[in-house]
């Protein structure tokens, strides 16, 4: 069988699904897990980012145009 790399999300439900194809079918697969962001953080280097980055924003918040309202056919 050839290598295939892909990303996926694992669902809400906690199921990863992968679409394969036929010819893939009925063949033994081997899965690796790792989160698609590189390895997970300790503690203190998630408080160092989150202090880096505190206040780090520059401009203003601004809400685009909404556009208008659907007008539906009543039920």
């Amino acid at each position: 069988m050839t290598r295939i790399t892909l990303s996926a999300r694992v669902g809400a439900d906690g199921v990863l699904h992968v679409p394969l194809g036929t010819a893939e079918a009925n063949q033994d697969v081997r899965v690796t897990i790792e989160p698609a962001g590189g390895p997970a953080k300790s503690r203190q280097e998630y408080l160092d980012f989150i202090d880096a980055t505190a206040g780090a924003w520059q401009g203003d918040f601004e809400r685009p145009e909404q556009g208008e309202y659907e007008v539906r056919d009543p039920l």
